[in-house]
């Protein structure tokens, strides 16, 4: 809003009539009706009536406000079509010659786009901002939707596959297709091939910045050609113009906060030189150029240090005032061209100030959708590996003991067929959501009769009490499938025990077997799953997120046992896992 007043000031504001009409004040406060948010509620059809109105007899000004109204009030495309009109009307009003004429038309442009641009890129830039999680949300649904696809399509098909060979009563390729499914399971996922999505980027941000340079630059090339200057005179004078303006839109142009444009220490230079070569040339001085300077010292040192560029703005502006007052310029007229620079610069540095500000808001807006797709990837395998897993390995075992055991294969295909069922479940409600509805009772069931099949002696005792809140339920029930999956996959043990039960006002979960590696291995094959899957990794970082405390590893006497503490209520303590005591 500061931003939107002060370009507004600078539109409105005449030194050589410091007092403006009563027209001028009323033309000024419908336009700040129509530009400031708090004062919107009363802008309507009738206030741009009333500019229409006033303009004529406003001053300075006033057909770039005009102009701005129409662009802000009327709908596409008959705004532009309006706006044209508003140019229109400010050259007829000012038919005294062909620089006065163009120099009405080009200032009403330049304003007028000017006090839209900044007007819709504060608006913009707000909104922006408000609904910065709107594309977050928008990528993880399409990376749900793609990790769906993907998902069924690596794995659905295989365990649509083993229900079929199960119910059938086929037991040969059950185990390598599980085992292959089980691979693809604990595989970090692809990313996504689409990019995520864009937002409302401002259409008229750029053309609006060349739009504002371009005019003025004409208005420039006009006035020099009045003056009728020397050829050569005209010739470098055109081309100092053609190269303010150009460098004023290359150091307007959106970059990274704090970032140089680059090759910045010699194009500020070079456009200070050249902007202020003309208030030494024969002849009418032609202070505009400095405002161009002016504001590029803003927009390119503010970001490096206020104490720098503000300093460096004002003896512009003093530069100018005193060169005016040494060539003999009357003090009124000195005192109109040195705040026509500074309202040059504060226009020009208002622009690109919110136009960078707007780009800076949507590149934040892509960070945090990028962001929300990679947890949200991570998430899914996450869930892949813990809740897909055992439910594979529990596939290959009971198909290896089917194909070893006839007499046990009608039950072991059973079984198959009914765990596949359960993790084609699993997988397809993976993408939708981070809880699943999982039950620690249930996995010590599923867990005893797996390990069982397995040819282990396994023992579970459950002493849980009251029932658990469901994501404490749900999580243990995780770990304990990872736990098993790890047994399965990782170690040869004759024995397994499993422990639930309550320590005051946690849960403890305890898995021990005697298949620990032998001292010295370190192939990585283990309990832990240490030779680079996900498994325990997720778990402890999960269980750590809700309050808890996970340990693995070799517990002597060749055993490797699995430790958890968990707070029985919905969360952990405030400090984390230091307020858990050890297991």
């Amino acid at each position: 809003m500061v931003i939107v007043l002060a370009v507004l000031a600078g539109v409105a504001f005449d030194p050589l009539h410091p007092l403006p009409g009563v027209p001028g004040i009323a033309m000024l406060v419908l336009q700040l009706v129509h530009c400031l948010p708090r004062l919107r509620r009363l802008r309507g059809p009738w206030t741009l009536a009333a500019q229409a109105v006033l303009f004529p007899w406003a001053g300075p000004g006033a057909a770039g406000m005009l102009a701005s109204s129409v662009l802000l009030l009327i709908a596409r495309p008959v705004r532009w079509a309006a706006f044209a009109g508003v140019l229109a009307a400010a050259g007829l009003l000012n038919r005294d010659d062909a620089y006065t004429c163009a120099n009405a038309v080009v200032n009403a442009l330049a304003q007028g786009l000017i006090i839209f641009g900044v007007t819709r890129l504060s608006d913009l830039r707000a909104e922006l901002h408000a609904t910065r999680g709107e594309p977050a949300a928008e990528s993880v649904a399409r990376e749900r939707d793609r990790a769906s696809r993907s998902l069924d399509a690596a794995l659905g098909t295989a365990l649509s596959t083993i229900i079929g060979a199960a119910t059938r009563g086929e037991t040969a390729g059950i185990p390598a297709l599980a085992r292959e499914a089980a691979a693809r399971a604990r595989a970090t996922p692809n990313p996504p091939e689409e990019p995520p999505p864009g937002d409302l980027t401002p259409r008229l941000a750029l053309p609006i910045l060349i739009a504002a340079h371009a005019g003025f630059l004409v208005v420039s090339v006009i006035y020099l050609r009045s003056v009728r200057p020397p050829a050569p005179l005209l010739a470098a004078s055109v081309a100092a113009v053609l190269a303010v303006c150009g460098l004023q839109l290359y150091h307007s142009l959106p970059r990274p906060p704090g970032a140089l444009p680059r090759h910045a220490a010699w194009t500020l230079p070079s456009q200070i030189v050249l902007a202020c070569l003309p208030l030494f040339a024969p002849g009418r001085p032609y202070p505009q150029l400095a405002g161009f300077a002016a504001g590029s010292i803003l927009i390119v040192l503010y970001g490096r240090g206020g104490r720098v560029a503000w300093p460096a703005f004002g003896a512009v502006l003093l530069g100018v005032f005193a060169v005016l007052a040494v060539r003999g310029e009357p003090l009124a007229l000195n005192a109109y061209w040195t705040f026509n620079a500074a309202a040059i610069a504060a226009m020009f540095y208002g622009l690109a100030l919110l136009t960078g500000l707007v780009y800076q808001v949507r590149e934040a807006r892509l960070a945090l959708a990028e962001i929300a797709v990679a947890r949200e990837r991570r998430r899914i395998a996450r869930d892949v590996h813990d809740l897909l897993g055992y439910g594979l390995s529990a596939i290959a075992v009971k198909g290896e003991l089917a194909a070893r055991a006839p007499d046990r294969a009608e039950r072991e295909l059973a079984d198959i067929a009914r765990i596949a069922r359960r993790a084609l479940a699993d997988l397809r409600a993976i993408p939708g959501a981070d809880d699943h509805d999982l039950s620690l009772e249930a996995e010590l069931e599923s867990a005893r009769d797996v390990l069982a099949a397995a040819g282990m002696e396994v023992t579970v005792e459950a002493r849980l009490g009251p029932p658990l809140p469901r994501t404490t339920d749900a999580l243990l029930a995780t770990v304990l499938r990872e736990a098993v999956t790890n047994v399965l996959r990782h170690s040869r043990p004759s024995r397994c025990a499993i422990t639930a039960d309550r320590v005051d006002e946690y849960v403890r979960l305890r898995v021990v077997n005697d298949g620990a590696p032998a001292d010295g291995d370190t192939d990585g094959d283990t309990n832990g799953d240490t030779g680079g899957g996900q498994g325990l990794g997720n778990l402890t970082a999960r269980v750590s997120a809700a309050g808890g405390r996970l340990d693995a590893g070799p517990a002597g006497d060749g055993r490797y046992e699995l430790r958890v503490l968990q707070p029985a209520g919905l969360g952990g303590d405030a400090d984390g896992v230091e307020a858990v005591p050890r297991v």
